[in-house]
């Protein structure tokens, strides 16, 4: 039995035809339940055909249809453990040939990226949030060769800078599509979702993607999870949210736990939003977190916290 696919050739060829039969064809051999999972160094392969099949795609349309099919993949393969190793290749293949992306493709790999995320959570969600699953997925992005990696020098900024863009906007998105409330998955465990992004901020020895990370992710997450109360950006100006930003992630904080989604259920954005404060801390007190980056963790926990009644670390 074929165990990879001879398909790399095919879809990184010239012709948008070739290119196309061969993506058909790649969803046929990776919905093939038979067949063994792919080796890495065929994995790698593969994927830098499929990295550069899309590199082909020239007109919006074109490439915004075919974004959709790559991302579906990941939804087609028959087993969550190979759905997994996809992502892992997607994801090492990105990190490594970003920085060779010119300045008139790169919006188009932002999509492609934005894609991914899209159906890694639709992925997790079916199969109900399940721990080992949702754990090796963060581990895929903050391992060396993810985007998030801390410490691996290969990691181009601007993509870990799209993910923190992205990644709430993108988790809400799936929530919003969950099915009937009879049928409806587990809450979505954001503690281990969210990992990465407390992991990254403790660690990476750039000012600029703490401060990337802070503004887009974590000032962001802590104002959804408790509108009624006043932010205080690191600006130090002092604002409320509107009815709007609110409601820009409903969907997240109506169905969403810490950590474990069979044991805990549905919890309140309150009750959240104390849990991951306490997570902050406790990895802004680990020591592998850099000084600089544990005193802007330590002043954004106390920022968040004013007005809070009584919530301390305990």
């Amino acid at each position: 039995m074929t165990t990879s696919p001879p398909l790399g050739k095919y879809l990184a060829s010239t012709e948008k035809k070739t290119r196309d039969k061969a993506i058909k064809n790649l969803s046929i051999f990776l919905s093939d339940s038979s067949r063994d999972v792919i080796a890495k160094p065929d994995m790698d392969k593969l994927w830098k055909g499929i990295f550069y099949s899309f590199w082909m795609s020239d007109k919006p349309l074109v490439q915004q249809a075919l974004a959709t099919e790559l991302a579906e993949l990941v939804l087609t393969i028959t087993t969550t453990s190979s759905s997994l190793a996809f992502l892992r290749g997607f994801w090492e293949t990105t990190v490594r040939e970003w920085n060779g992306i010119d300045r008139l493709r790169i919006d188009k790999y932002y999509m492609l990226v934005r894609r991914f995320v899209n159906a890694s959570f639709r992925l997790l969600m079916r199969v109900k949030w399940d721990k080992n699953a949702c754990e090796e997925y963060s581990n895929i992005l903050s391992d060396t060769g993810g985007p998030l990696c801390p410490f691996d020098i290969r990691v181009p900024t601007g993509l870990a800078y799209h993910l923190a863009d992205i990644y709430l906007e993108e988790l809400n998105k799936v929530l919003s599509n969950s099915p009937s409330p009879i049928s409806s998955p587990p809450p979505a465990p954001l503690h281990t979702l969210f990992r990465p992004f407390l992991i990254l901020a403790a660690r990476t020895p750039t000012r600029v993607t703490y401060k990337r990370i802070q503004s887009s992710f974590f000032d962001p997450l802590f104002s959804t999870l408790s509108p009624s109360l006043e932010v205080q950006p690191r600006s130090h100006k002092r604002i409320r949210l509107m009815d709007s930003d609110v409601g820009a992630y409903s969907n997240l904080i109506a169905n969403a736990c810490y950590e474990d989604p069979q044991t805990e259920g549905k919890m309140t954005g309150t009750l959240l939003r104390k849990m991951l404060l306490r997570s902050l801390f406790e990895v802004a007190s680990q020591p592998e977190t850099r000084d600089s980056n544990r005193r802007k963790m330590y002043a954004l926990w106390k920022e968040a916290n004013e007005g809070d009644d009584g919530d301390d670390v305990e």
